[in-house]
């Protein structure tokens, strides 16, 4: 593992999972507490938790979305305590729902200062995005692993879209090799 990879840090978890039946979010909204229901401004009730520190996105559906985890066995966690409170509430919820990783947002550094212009042009136009003057980073699509990097003129970036811890890994490596070979780190 290189020096850039073990800068990898997870930021953010989010991952679905589906009860498969149909929810009274109004009831839900006074019986589980920590809750905001707008139905107005959002179709699903916003439950938030602690421990582990996540929000879980509850759909009328049965399909909930939990968020803001910073890892995979948090937002495990975070799902079977939702889970566990909707049992309560007299919700039949299967034994082990299907939890299933949508997202993992990871940061990292490269370590280098970073000329965005040249690397926009050696990278190719087809696979980066690069205006400075609307956003300062370069977006940057892989193909292997199937990420979006967005990289800073600092080194540090961001990975967004992978569904497996080792993605980010695999990204940075990616992007270092490629920057290398480019003569774009130095």
């Amino acid at each position: 593992m290189s020096m850039t990879t073990e800068s990898i840090q997870v930021e953010n978890v989010v991952a679905s999972s589906d009860i498969g039946q149909e929810l009274d979010l109004e009831t839900l909204s006074g019986d589980l507490g920590a809750t905001d229901y707008d139905p107005d401004n959002f179709p699903g009730l916003v439950y938030r938790m602690h421990d582990p520190k996540a929000a879980a996105l509850i759909f009328r559906s049965g399909k909930i979305v939990c968020t803001g985890a910073n890892s995979v066995d948090d937002v495990t966690t975070a799902l079977k305590h939702v889970f566990d409170e909707l049992r309560k509430l007299g919700v039949d919820v299967a034994a082990s729902p299907e939890i299933e990783i949508q997202n993992i947002v990871s940061s990292g550094d490269l370590d280098h200062t970073l000329n965005l212009n040249a690397i926009a042009i050696g990278l190719g136009l087809e696979s980066v995005e690069y205006e400075p003057e609307q956003f300062p980073g370069l977006v940057y699509r892989l193909d292997d692993p199937d990420v979006v990097a967005l990289l800073f003129g600092s080194g540090k970036l961001v990975i967004t879209g992978g569904t497996q811890l080792d993605d980010a890994e695999k990204a940075l490596v990616n992007i270092e090799d490629r920057l290398n070979d480019l003569g774009l780190l130095s």
